[in-house]
């Protein structure tokens, strides 16, 4: 419960800056996202997130991963962020808990090592590729 008071109280500080939104976001570990589940719905299975992601929809977070690219450019624009390196850049190396999709301002250059991405955090609930999550006008954040 300490934790949970802790990181409200800091994403509360952070959103109370002046700081501009990319340099405020929350960051979010990929072990709370691993937090969803699945439910049988009818006959298919669909998200269920807990109350501490369900609070990030739509809210300015930053994210940091490894980059697989979805498309061969230099410049990638939409791309998939993964916890894990992968061996090759369009081979998936997570399952979909740990996976986010996302989609940049501008292009980003498709690198080996982790960054950090800053954007709009989707909950994505009926994606039909099983997407989870979604991050949206993302930028890159300096290191």
């Amino acid at each position: 419960m300490c934790r949970r008071i802790a990181f409200i109280a800091a994403t509360a500080a952070l959103f109370a800056s002046s700081a501009p939104a990319d340099e405020r976001a929350a960051a979010v570990s990929w072990e709370a996202l691993a937090k969803v589940s699945l439910v049988k719905q009818g006959d298919r299975y669909v998200p269920s997130f807990p109350k501490e992601l369900a609070a990030l929809d739509k809210t300015q977070v930053k994210l940091q991963g490894f980059m697989m690219p979805l498309e061969p450019a230099a410049k990638q624009k939409r791309f998939l962020l993964s916890a894990l390196p992968s061996d090759c850049g369009f081979c998936m190396a997570s399952g979909p808990d740990q996976l986010v999709e996302v989609h940049a301002k501008q292009g980003f250059t498709w690198v080996l090592d982790p960054i950090t991405v800053s954007g709009r955090f989707v909950l994505v609930r009926d994606d039909a590729g099983g997407l989870l999550y979604r991050l949206t006008d993302a930028v890159a954040v300096p290191k």
